[in-house]
């Protein structure tokens, strides 16, 4: 299951994230989401786990608590919506 988690910190590591996550099963990958321009984090990430219910038990667990002093948001990531994107002209 993939896995949304917002509000992070922008110091938080893809290490941290985890090993909040390792608590509740086998994580596959973790991704802080980063910033072209300037390289910091946009306060955003993934996790991926393979099974659904150590997933679910994340999310409900880790959902509002506390990473660094900042309470997460954690749910099943939805499927990217791109509406409102435009595609970029070539010369």
């Amino acid at each position: 299951m993939n896995i949304y988690v917002g509000n992070l910190p922008y110091s938080a590591t893809e290490d941290e994230l985890r090993q909040a996550f390792e608590a509740f099963g086998e994580v596959s990958s973790v991704k802080i989401i980063m910033d072209r321009e300037t390289g910091r984090s946009k306060g955003f990430g993934f996790v991926e786990m393979p099974t659904s219910g150590e997933a679910t038990a994340a999310i409900q667990s880790l959902n509002g608590s506390p990473l660094n002093g900042r309470p997460l948001r954690v749910n099943e990531a939805q499927p990217r919506q791109d509406a409102g994107r435009r595609p970029m002209r070539r010369p």
